[in-house]
Formats: C-alpha cells, structure tokens, sequence
C-alpha cells in the first residue's frame, strides 16, 4: 500500500514541521490503519482566517480550531489496484504553535500528533462517544510512542 500526499502551505509563518516530516508522519498513520489500497490525502496548512472560514461554513461552528479533517468517504468496491482519495486535511500552524506553547510540548511533536490524528479521521477513526475516543487516542498513541514521541495525551511539565 503506498500512500501519495500532496502538501499545499498557504501562509507566511515559519513552519514547524518540513514537509518531509508531515509526509512522514501522515505514512505512520496510514500503515498503522487495516486500510489496504493505495491512497492520497491532501495537506494544506493555513491561517485562523481561513480556518474559521472553513468551520464555519462546513461545519456550522464560527470559531478557530486546530485542524479539520474532511474525509473523501469509502466506496464500497473500489478496485484494490486503483489509488482511492482519503480527502483533505486543513491545519492552522498559528493555532498549533500557540498550544504547543500553552501546553508545554514541542511544536515539532504537537504537529505530529495533530497530524496522526488528523490522518485516522479520514481513515475512519472519529470520537464522537467515549468509545471511540479511546479507541482513536490508543491509536494516536501507540503511533506517536512508538517512534519516541511522548503520549500526548499526558500532562506536560
């Protein structure tokens, strides 16, 4: 399974993260998911302008966030030897860099995860009941941990 990722930056901030890494990070997620086609996902990261734009008009909630997840949607019987679009993912790095800083985290691992757990809602993976949620975090954790990142999940100094 090979997963093509395709990366737009839309704002002027430094990044925290190169675009190798984000790549990175987004190929974790998938090779720990059951998923088995190949796939492509698109990345772009932007302001909380757009951001708020963007939840406000697709999710009816006029207010920043950190990430948004739009997945594509599965088709059931979709060729095994066709690439399937996972859909999109749109990230504010100013709200990112300012959580990291309030939360005590490195940047470079608050974007991983943020990545990770973007990735798996395109996947499938949601949290919208407790059940979920703890299946996703495990997830998310098992991921970011087993590459010696710290559970984000875990109060920071």
């Amino acid at each position: 399974m090979n997963l093509q990722v395709d990366i737009k930056i839309d704002v002027e901030d430094k990044m925290a993260m190169n675009l190798v890494d984000m790549k990175l990070w987004l190929r974790r997620a998938f090779e720990a998911s059951d998923y088995k086609n190949d796939a492509e996902v698109s990345v772009r990261v932007v302001d909380e302008v757009e951001i708020r734009r963007l939840n406000r008009e697709f999710r009816h909630q006029d207010k920043i966030t950190n990430i948004l997840s739009f997945p594509a949607g599965f088709i059931e019987g979709f060729p095994n030897n066709c690439m399937m679009h996972l859909g999109d993912i749109i990230i504010c790095s100013e709200i990112l860099f300012r959580e990291a800083i309030e939360q005590n985290k490195l940047i470079s691992e608050h974007w991983a995860h943020i990545l990770v757990h973007g990735m798996l809602h395109l996947l499938g993976f949601n949290h919208t009941n407790d059940a979920e949620a703890v299946t996703m975090e495990n997830l998310e954790i098992e991921i970011l941990t087993g590459y010696g990142l710290k559970n984000p999940y875990e109060e920071s100094l």
